[in-house]
């Protein structure tokens, strides 16, 4: 069986990724007798400039698109329905406030050593969008690594050091510099950028066809 690879470029506060990974698992149930995927999570950072205290997200979002707060309200609305259906707990996506991820970031490069970062980043997505907690606070990001089996005294310790800076921010100028300006991006095989939260169907489509391009 063929095995592909896919860079998936990320952030812990982008709703999108937390959509597009379920619709990733999605497609790739599709293609399970034809192509095997090797998954790899790369850091992106949506507020790299925001505050430790973050911003109410509502305030943060109507800025951020030059919109009213009812027409914002009316598509996290929208987006909140969708990523339940997709079986996603964005329970406290209205509460939320925009932060920071960087340290986050850091901590999940710790777990890919470890070969959870997976599981962290879901269970990352879940503090965040269900429960409306910081992704890069310290406890929190000891919480989420006990839930996934990882030592939570060590997370904390990462988080409050500058351990994996410079991995971090070598992986997030590489994929800038690969074309990827907005999250979630798909990189396959290295060479190939599917952006955004794509359709299952379309995901498995484009995978498709770019392991056979490459088979070729």
């Amino acid at each position: 069986m063929q095995t592909l690879r896919i860079d998936l470029v990320s952030d812990i506060a982008c709703p999108w990724c937390a959509i597009g990974y379920r619709r990733l698992e999605q497609a790739l149930e599709m293609l399970n007798d034809e192509i095997d995927v090797e998954l790899v999570w790369q850091p992106f950072e949506l507020n790299p400039d925001m505050p430790p205290e973050g911003e109410p997200i509502l305030d943060h979002l109507c800025r951020k698109y030059g919109q009213d707060a009812d027409s914002i309200e009316q598509m996290q609305g929208e987006m909140i329905n969708l990523a339940s259906d997709l079986g996603l707990n964005f329970d406290g996506a209205r509460a939320r406030r925009a932060h920071n991820t960087f340290d986050a970031h850091r901590v999940l490069a710790w777990a890919a050593e470890q070969g959870q970062e997976t599981a962290l980043q879901l269970a990352l997505f879940d503090a965040y969008f269900g429960d409306a907690k910081a992704p890069s606070d310290p406890v929190v990001l000891r919480e989420a690594a006990q839930q996934v089996g990882l030592d939570g005294d060590a997370a904390e310790a990462v988080a409050r050091s500058e351990r994996y800076a410079e991995t971090v921010r070598a992986a997030e100028q590489r994929f800038i510099q690969a074309g990827v300006s907005a999250v979630p991006g798909f990189v396959i095989d290295g060479r190939y950028l599917i952006s955004g939260a794509q359709p299952a169907t379309q995901l498995a489509d484009a995978i498709r066809q770019i392991a056979n391009d490459t088979h070729d």
